[in-house]
């Protein structure tokens, strides 16, 4: 299996070659009148071919650019596939983007196609592609209705599956093997936590490179048999891209696409994954969601989750479980943890934290009812995964685990992190001063400030980027205090600020139940914006921050604080899509408010 994947000279021969090995066994799946409906990998191959076609008899052309606008389907995989295979170049776009975000990338990307999915995600497209004048075809996914156009063509997707299946994969096979692994295969936007997004150019042996070293933990830690990917996060994210699509891919696993946040806890039961790859925040929520269950089932439930929690802690600063813990982790085996195991199909081999860092206490949690827990480090300029956690090297959560295959690391005089391999990317899109500014005599500085361990595994610290550097010139990481924070049931987010001041200070958002259970005690009325005014209420708040200040250094401890207006959301610009937050956006709308917090 990593033969075939080393070997591979471009994404598009590694799908046909399992293809063909798979046939008829399923491959994608989704739910369609309310029932897990699946393509196998032989239809998906034949559509592949056929779609990349019709893209050549469009008049595309090697290197060109074709945009993807759409929620996680099968029809996603089929379209990026097919573009590659054309010789053509894909370019993932978020579908929380506004009209102005899709014009910076149809306008940067220089894009000829889109697909887009439907009605609704084509009205903010539309726009761009009017006011860019670069799009000549929009392929819909669903039927659209055709809108007054200039300049650029409607097609479907079922005219686009027309042809003969037969040559069409014989026009592929010639025309892929002239792509070799260095050639571009996407460009993805990076989510722009800092400001506008830039496009990375991934090449095919970045990703490759990525699904091998990936691939090798799974073989090696887990075993490959009939293994099934929960596609939940954006597949226009990097990490999502590789790990949930490339990944499945390599490994022949069946891909299953969720319908949604609203309906994941339901689609884990019933699609019964073995691998899933999520953002820390879901699990934050997941975790806080558990716990809470768990309280209402009485003492003894409580009672088992406290000691499966002390047993896990105790086990990760030991290394091993002690002995005298074994008859408890017995009867916690048998009663608690197949409950838990259960909410997420009960056939989860590994969780996959990545896109953002993961507060220990989290993984440990996780671990202690029973699900392991890997915690994966990258960026988009790096396929995206630089390292992961793997229990052959010893799961520590306060690490991101060892370099995979393939990939070279050393640290910098600075405690920057430096990536070297096949999976850095070529550069930047047309940006040849940052792309000469991020890589520098062959190394990615990824921006990130950390060490290795003495078992050889990333520990990271912070964003050099993100770095709080106070008036009296101490280092502060906010991430680390901002992660403590949003562990406490009162707080649902938080951004910490005190760059150049003598203090750290932070914008809360409260937890939205736990504000309703308390204006219950309380007997107030419910209304969140109103309860931010009420003394008592703050009260209750500075409380959880001052219990996270009994864990915190002098110089980390947070003196102040502001109730934010909202919740920071992909709607208001205030957090990324894969759920970060936009520091410069909060900043910017909040600023008058950070800064009285100094003047009280």
């Amino acid at each position: 299996m990593l033969q075939e994947i080393d070997s591979a000279r471009n994404l598009v021969e590694l799908f046909l070659t399992r293809a063909d090995a798979k046939g008829e066994a399923p491959f994608l799946g989704r739910k369609q009148a309310g029932k897990w409906a699946t393509q196998s990998w032989r239809e998906v191959a034949e559509q592949v071919c056929l779609i990349a076609e019709s893209l050549r008899k469009l008049g595309l052309n090697p290197g060109d650019r074709v945009c993807i606008v759409s929620e996680n389907r099968p029809e996603w995989c089929i379209a990026d596939l097919a573009i590659m295979a054309a010789g053509c170049v894909t370019v993932p776009a978020y579908i929380t983007n506004t009209t102005r975000d899709h014009s910076h990338i149809l306008d940067n990307s220089g894009a000829r196609a889109v697909f887009v999915s439907d009605e609704k995600l084509l009205k903010p497209l539309h726009g761009a592609i009017q006011a860019t004048g670069l799009v000549e075809h929009v392929i819909g996914i669903e039927d659209l209705n055709q809108h007054q156009s200039s300049g650029f063509e409607y097609h479907s997707w079922a005219k686009m599956l027309e042809g003969d299946a037969v040559a069409a994969r014989g026009a592929v096979e010639q025309r892929i093997a002239g792509i070799g692994r260095d050639q571009t295969a996407c460009i993805i936007y990076t989510s722009g936590t800092g400001g506008a997004p830039r496009g990375v150019l991934q090449h095919h042996g970045a990703i490759l490179c990525n699904v091998a070293g990936a691939a090798e933990v799974l073989i090696e830690d887990f075993g490959i048999e009939d293994e099934r990917f929960l596609s939940f996060l954006p597949l226009s994210h990097a990490y999502e891209h590789t790990g949930g699509q490339f990944l499945p891919i390599g490994v022949g696993a069946e891909i299953f696409y969720s319908e949604g946040l609203e309906k994941l806890a339901s689609n884990i039961e019933e699609t019964r994954p073995t691998i899933m790859v999520v953002v820390p925040r879901l699990f934050e929520v997941l975790r806080s969601r558990i716990m809470k269950q768990v309280e209402r089932q009485g003492r003894l439930a409580n009672y088992l989750m406290d000691r499966a929690l002390m047993i896990s802690e105790q086990e990760g600063a030991r290394g091993r479980k002690r002995k005298r813990d074994k008859p408890m982790d017995f009867i916690i085996e048998k009663t608690l943890r197949p409950k838990i195991r259960a909410r997420f199909g009960g056939r989860i081999k590994a969780m996959v934290s990545g896109g953002a860092p993961l507060n220990p206490d989290v993984g440990t949690f996780f671990e202690a009812m029973g699900l392991t827990m890997l915690q994966g480090y990258g960026q988009t300029e790096a396929g995206p995964v630089i390292s992961c956690n793997r229990p052959a090297v010893g799961l520590k959560m306060d690490t991101v685990g060892p370099p995979l295959r393939g990939v070279e690391v050393r640290i910098a005089d600075d405690g920057e992190i430096l990536v070297r391999g096949e999976l850095v990317m070529h550069g930047y899109w047309r940006n040849e001063a940052e792309t000469a500014r991020t890589i520098r005599d062959g190394w990615l500085h990824t921006g990130d400030i950390g060490h290795i361990d003495d078992k050889g595994r990333i520990v990271i610290t912070d964003r050099k980027k993100d770095m709080i550097v106070n008036d009296k010139g101490d280092n502060v990481a906010p991430q680390k205090i901002e992660g403590m924070l949003t562990l406490q049931p009162e707080i649902a987010q938080a951004m910490v600020s005190g760059d150049k001041r003598p203090y750290v200070v932070g914008l809360v958002v409260p937890d939205a139940e736990w504000a309703l259970e308390w204006a219950k005690a309380n007997d107030e009325k419910f209304d969140l914006k109103a309860l931010q005014g009420l003394p008592a209420f703050k009260t209750a708040v500075r409380a959880a921050i001052d219990r996270v200040n009994q864990d915190l250094s002098v110089i980390e401890k947070v003196r102040g604080f502001a109730f934010a207006d909202e919740a920071f959301s992909i709607d208001n610009e205030e957090m990324t899509p894969s759920m970060k937050i936009r520091r410069h956006k909060i900043r910017e709308r909040y600023q008058d408010r950070i800064d009285a917090l100094y003047r009280s």
